[in-house]
């Protein structure tokens, strides 16, 4: 195993756990302006259990993929905690790095970065990773380095640092149908584009996405891929829509098992929409996902779920109850009494809605979206259901009306326990190439008024999450005081930008582009 000849890594903020609770790896997309950064890793980012060989028990999903397409091929192909980089300079031959926001262009990194003109945590661990004297060395001996993941989009913007750290190939998209071949080709010395986009023809099928070998964060395990309702700013709804058989999906979570990691997160776009070839639910294949998956899989205490629509939330418990039924399920038979899950509002204007992401709302209409959204947020509170809610902030064609609507919606949603996040859009699917969001935002009132009423509505509602949900075991007991102590000073330091800092972007335009090129002068 010291052999390796394809090693495969990410940085600390993707290699960890987040002591086992995956929303607290949110807190590594913001920089360390509230507490000494080793706190701030302590709290988000704590370094995984490794084997003699630097292999972590386990590691992030995406990677677990590669790494099993390319040992099913008969490759020597191991994960490696960056820690232990350095005790495979002389073997390796492929470097192989994956993210899912290499440079803190993504939501919610930008946001931060944008405010606070900081580098987030994320950025800061990856550039660390990059310049570290493990990766330089293999680069002198002649190692080929491949990037991808789904922020590979994101080295188009920092074409500099491909040449500077000698970056070979970028892959984005689903890399499991042809990493082997690009992989051969390396290793043969044969030319590789320096840049691939894996296109919906080319994705793999069903048949083609290997098993994981190994223990993946948290937990997680794919359900579906892919997305049928179209969200323009989406890359995911470009993708086919695939369902993972069941006994596939059982075979992974009980990997996981046998590495120690005794809960599941169900990775979907739309867990309600498992087994269904449209946008309705599939009510028996949804209970039936579940009931199987607690039958089968001993020593299972939790299960998550990492994404639900609205629309489907709302559709599926006023026809089928659904909600109330698969939480039944899992209340009465797992070691839980409250479920996680992210979903998107995305925004409150009707209007742009209709134009942005016209089957958001299906099977209703977008006229109907912000009701939509908040009987869905009812549905959640009543079932303990908590959500890591979104919302955009700089769509193209947005308008002051749109922001004021979705400020409206924001309103509505105080009494329901959530967490709400804004975020500046990014140009990603149909809209790639669009001007606006994070290339140039005009940053308003209306939008410094959003941000300010979603701030105080996950705070408000944080230390009651941590206090009765999330982190309420004695075992937390440290981790809440300092995440107590996180609010407290971001209460203050968010009081303060209120005052002094927001005024001041009425009538400028922030690009997060002009930002990393101001901290780089």
């Amino acid at each position: 195993m010291s052999k390796a000849e394809i090693v495969i890594t990410s940085d600390r903020t993707m290699m960890t756990n987040h002591h086992g609770k995956e929303f607290l790896g949110f807190i590594a997309t913001a920089p360390p302006v509230i507490l000494p950064e080793f706190l701030w890793m302590y709290i988000c980012c704590p370094k995984p259990r490794v084997d003699k060989f630097g292999r972590p028990l386990y590691a992030p999903y995406g990677l677990r993929k590669v790494e099993a397409a390319l040992q099913d091929a008969g490759f020597n192909a191991q994960i490696i905690d960056p820690d232990y980089l350095g005790k495979y300079v002389d073997t390796a031959k492929i470097l192989m790095i994956g993210h899912h926001d290499f440079f803190a262009f993504g939501p919610p990194s930008s946001e931060w970065w944008l405010i606070t003109k900081k580098e987030p945590i994320n950025r800061r661990s990856f550039i660390k990773l990059m310049e570290s004297n493990a990766v330089k060395v293999m680069k002198k001996k002649g190692v080929k380095v491949v990037v991808g993941g789904p922020a590979a989009w994101q080295w188009l913007w920092e074409p500099e640092l491909v040449d500077k750290w000698g970056v070979d190939v970028v892959i984005e998209g689903e890399a499991e149908k042809i990493v082997v071949e690009i992989v051969r080709k390396l290793l043969n010395s044969e030319p590789v584009p320096k840049y691939i986009s894996v296109g919906a023809k080319e994705v793999p099928s069903v048949n083609e996405i290997p098993l994981i070998k190994g223990g993946s964060v948290n937990g997680l395990v794919e359900i579906t891929r892919g997305c049928p309702r179209g969200c323009k700013f989406c890359s995911v709804t470009l993708r086919p829509l695939r369902h993972i058989p069941i006994e596939k999906i059982i075979k992974e979570i009980q990997i996981n098992t046998s590495s120690g990691i005794n809960h599941a997160i169900f990775h979907s776009e739309d867990v309600l929409l498992y087994g269904t070839s449209g946008i309705e639910p599939n009510p028996e294949a949804v209970q039936k996902l579940h009931n199987d998956v607690i039958k089968s899989v001993k020593n299972l205490n939790s299960i998550a779920w990492a994404h639900a629509s609205l629309a489907a939330i709302v559709y599926s418990q006023r026809k089928y109850k659904l909600i109330s039924k698969v939480t039944e399920i899992i209340y009465s038979s797992l070691e839980q009494d409250y479920l996680g899950v992210e979903v998107g509002i995305e925004t409150g204007s009707p209007r742009l809605a209709k134009i942005i992401m016209p089957a958001k709302a299906a099977p209703f209409k977008s006229e109907e979206w912000p009701d939509v959204v908040e009987e869905a947020f009812s549905i959640m509170h009543d079932h303990r259901i908590i959500p890591a809610a979104t919302f955009i902030l700089g769509f193209p064609g947005e308008e002051p009306d749109d922001v004021v609507k979705t400020i409206e919606l924001l309103e509505r949603l105080k009494q329901y326990r959530s967490i709400i996040v804004p975020m500046i859009f990014v140009p990603m699917g149909v809209l790639k190439g669009s001007e606006g969001g994070i290339m140039g935002l005009k940053f308003t009132r209306e939008h410094a008024e959003a941000m300010k009423i979603a701030f105080r509505h996950t705070v408000k509602w944080a230390e009651d999450i941590m206090n009765n949900f999330y982190l309420r075991k004695k075992v937390y007991a440290p981790l809440r005081l300092l995440l107590k102590v996180f609010i407290w000073i971001a209460k203050q330091k968010v009081s303060s930008i209120e005052k002094s800092l927001l005024p001041q972007f009425e009538s400028k335009e922030l690009s997060l582009i002009e930002s990393a090129c101001e901290e780089k002068c």
